[in-house]
């Protein structure tokens, strides 16, 4: 793999994370193979085994998709099954692909590997057109609050690169998004992985285009809003004490920012206790800094010496998040033992952990019509659905649509101690 910028360079890079969705054979490994093989961010040795791996296979090309479909069962069968994640970067950004499934029985893997991106690339095969499927991935984007949506639409080469066919296929996504979502960003490129026409380098077989790669799109789409800097969260996950000589009364507390904008001087909040501050100092292990901002990991110091242990959390003085023990939220069931009406799961919520009951089942969200199913008796694996739970203990919490951090939790098995659901706060 070549290397055209320094360590520390890359160290410095802004970081863009990015999803995949597709239905099956829309070219999702492929089009991750292409960008890979196209950018040279691919090791000697990789290559060589996706060669042999492609002659093995009986073809007499290199099979791009085989730089994802890590398991045996999805190289056997020419699907994508779990999550992959590939690194790489170019001279602008650094990247975290994770591909994901297409298949509606692997909805969870899904959510998993698109919860933290920036980004998500929603692949439709311009032969198909927008389908149900397509419906089902942007939707899942949307729930998830991922800010940007880039709708490739794959194998033009197969429709003769006609642009009549592009803008029919972003016409129709275009209103069914606007009906049913919203979603404040989407780019559409017309491309074909397989041969790489607009994924790294600009197509010369569709001059009617000119609105930059995939690659370029990547590398340009501004993240640096992604986060929430209006609102100040900082859950506490870790008290300091070094109780050295050096530092005999030092107290901070240490965690990753989640929202807002923290300068030494601002008066704060400590939940749960509701005691009122200010920052004295905002520290990282070499320096102290004038502000800092998600997703930073600092160690903040306060005036007063308060009773703040792991799960509490320090906010703006003038702007509290929501308290509550009763948090209705949209969930991704992910086990396949099904959920138990009035059972008893412990969440997991920023850095805090409480015990919950399971209070009702709203309704059931059918993700490929979007109908909404009630009365609902039980959530199976991969069902998406509206419930309402009853902590332990209150919450403190935003909407998800407002902080991703903050209105998030995972529900876990108090028996097995397994991740169960993954939460959005409505």
């Amino acid at each position: 793999m070549e290397a055209s910028f320094s360590s520390k360079a890359y160290l410095d890079m802004e970081l863009l994370r990015f999803t995949t969705a597709g239905s099956v054979d829309d070219g999702k490994s492929t089009l991750i193979g292409r960008l890979l093989y196209d950018s040279k961010s691919i090791f000697e040795d990789q290559l060589d085994a996706v060669k042999r791996a492609s002659l093995q296979k009986g073809g007499d090309f290199l099979n791009l998709a085989l730089f994802t479909d890590g398991l045996r069962a999805e190289r056997e069968q020419g699907i994508t099954i779990d999550v992959a994640y590939r690194y790489f970067a170019t001279p602008k950004r650094k990247f975290i692909i994770a591909d994901t499934p297409g298949h509606i029985q692997y909805t969870r893997n899904m959510v998993t590997g698109a919860s933290t991106a920036n980004a998500a690339i929603v692949l439709i095969d311009a032969r198909n057109g927008v389908i149900e499927q397509t419906h089902r991935h942007a939707f899942i984007a949307s729930l998830l609050g991922i800010p940007h949506i880039i709708v490739c639409i794959n194998k033009m080469d197969l429709v003769g690169y006609r642009q009549d066919v592009f803008d029919q296929i972003r016409l129709d996504f275009k209103m069914f998004s606007d009906r049913v979502f919203p979603l404040h960003d989407i780019r559409f490129i017309p491309i074909s992985a397989l041969n790489g026409d607009n994924v790294v380098k600009p197509s010369i077989r569709m001059p009617w285009y000119d609105a930059g790669t995939l690659l370029n799109t990547l590398e340009t789409i501004p993240i640096n809003q992604d986060h929430n800097f209006v609102n100040q969260r900082f859950p506490v996950q870790y008290v300091i004490r070094p109780e050295s000589d050096e530092h005999h009364d030092y107290r901070g507390y240490a965690g990753c920012i989640a929202g807002g904008i923290f300068h030494p001087g601002d008066p704060v909040v400590v939940l749960p206790s509701g005691i009122k501050s200010k920052i004295v100092s905002i520290d990282t292990l070499n320096s102290t800094l004038t502000e800092a901002f998600p997703p930073m990991s600092v160690t903040l110091t306060l005036e007063d010496d308060l009773d703040i242990s792991r799960g509490g959390m320090i906010t703006g003085a003038s702007d509290l998040p929501t308290e509550s023990s009763e948090v209705e939220l949209m969930i991704c069931w992910m086990n396949p033992k099904p959920l138990q009406m009035k059972g008893r799961y412990t969440v997991k919520h920023t850095t805090n952990e409480v015990r919950c009951k399971i209070e009702e089942i709203i309704y059931l969200l059918n993700i490929s019509t979007l109908d909404t199913i009630v009365p609902v008796d039980e959530i199976r694996m991969n069902d998406i659905a509206r419930i309402r739970i009853r902590t332990t203990k209150p919450l403190y919490y935003d909407p998800y649509s407002l902080n991703r951090i903050t209105g998030s939790l995972i529900l876990i098995d108090e028996a097995t101690n397994e991740t169960v659901a993954a939460g959005m706060i409505v």
